[in-house]
Formats: structure tokens, C-alpha cells, sequence
């Protein structure tokens, strides 16, 4: 396996500052067997830098949890035509931003799960020059090395958000009700091998759970 930079002193600091039952401290040791994960908390960790090397394992649901990305058939997720869209713009985070890598992903009918790796830099920040977005009309301005977790969120939910519009009046895609996202995400620091091995085996295994999931919603 590839050597990552994990964040150190992560699990310390999370001992430190109770969040959300010790947000999700343990959540990612209940992986084995197939369980699904336990509920998650939308929250950041007060004075936590999100911009620091290691890896971080995301969720972004869908507002209402409306199912729009496609459907799970056999175990496997069909995405449609909204689906390969969002994973397009994932994809495009690469350019967007040079100092992260992208690990597994997942699109699900109403949510996503990724895990992104923000990669050691020097002290200085530079501006990555602009970039054209492969396979879409739009220019991709450079952004600073160093931008935290929450703006990479923010910029996949924006970029997502527009083209899904575009997708309601050009391609007939379902309407979602004032926002696509909800307003928040969920994120957990990757801190050793073993939970990055377990996390990226619940992502390549979410289809086949999907009626144990959480989010699941039948189809109607």
C-alpha cells in the first residue's frame, strides 16, 4: 500500500474537545462485519486546522435526501446522468486544487462518500495557474495552495449545484426544492492504516448495503 501522511496528533485532539460523542471517534471500528456507520454530526472541530497534510474521509447528502443520482440494481449503483456530473466535478477537484489527491469515492442515490488527501506543502502559498475544466465549458480559476477542507467542500457542492440547474432546464432532471445540498457535511480525520483500510472498504462496499443504509430511500 502507498505511504500517507495521516494527521498527527489527531486522535488527541479529539479526546481533548468531546464533539458529537467523541465525534465519531469509534464509529469507524464498528466497520468490520458490515455494519453500516453510526450517525454522524455535521460539525467542525473548534481551532482545528483543516488545511494540514493527512486525510479526511467526507459524506454530502442530498437536501431532504432526495434520491436524484441514480439507482442501486443487484448491489450496484447505475448512476445517471446527474451522477456522472458530480463525479466529473469530483474529479475536477484535482485541478482545482494541486495539493490534494482523491482516494475512493462513491456516488450514491442521495449522498456521497470520498476521501480526500490534502498532501504536504512548504510555508510559502502559491497560486496555481487557471485551468480548464476537461469535458465543460467552464474555467477553472487557480486557487491558493493551502485552502482548507471547507472551501474544496464548498466549491464540489457550488459547481454541482449549477450545473444540476442547468441539467432541470436542459436535460429534464428531477426539480430538488430550493438547495441540492444540505447545508452542511460530514467529515472524519483519517488518523492510521487501519481505519483508512476500513473506510475504503465501507465506500466500495456501500451498494451492496444500501437498504441497511441510512439514507435509504425505496423507490417510489
Amino acid at each position: 500500500m502507498e505511504k500517507f501522511e495521516y494527521v498527527r496528533g489527531a486522535g488527541k485532539f479529539m479526546n481533548d474537545h468531546r464533539v458529537d460523542s467523541q465525534n465519531n471517534a469509534n464509529d469507524i471500528e464498528k466497520m468490520d462485519n458490515h455494519e453500516k456507520l453510526p450517525q454522524r454530526k455535521s460539525i467542525r472541530l473548534k481551532g482545528y486546522d483543516y488545511s494540514q497534510a493527512g486525510l479526511y474521509f467526507i459524506t454530502i447528502c442530498t437536501q431532504n435526501h432526495l434520491c436524484l443520482f441514480g439507482e442501486i440494481e443487484n448491489g450496484e449503483m447505475k448512476i445517471n446522468g446527474a451522477g456522472q456530473m458530480i463525479r466529473k466535478w469530483w474529479d475536477e477537484l484535482n485541478h482545482k486544487y494541486l495539493n490534494i489527491e482523491l482516494h475512493e469515492q462513491i456516488i450514491m442515490p442521495n449522498h456521497f462518500h470520498g476521501i480526500i488527501q490534502i498532501v504536504p506543502v512548504g510555508a510559502d502559498l502559491c497560486v496555481c495557474p487557471l485551468r480548464v475544466c476537461h469535458d465543460a465549458d467552464e474555467h477553472i480559476a487557480g486557487e491558493h495552495i493551502g485552502s482548507p477542507l471547507q472551501a474544496m467542500i464548498q466549491w464540489l457542492k457550488t459547481m454541482t449545484t449549477n450545473e444540476y440547474i442547468r441539467g432541470v432546464k436542459n436535460n429534464d432532471w428531477p426539480r430538488f426544492n430550493k438547495k441540492l445540498w444540505q447545508r452542511n457535511y460530514y467529515e472524519h480525520i483519517i488518523r492510521d492504516e487501519n481505519s483508512y483500510l476500513k473506510i475504503s472498504e465501507y465506500i466500495k462496499t456501500n451498494p451492496m448495503k444500501w437498504q441497511e443504509d441510512k439514507y435509504y430511500e425505496p423507490k417510489k
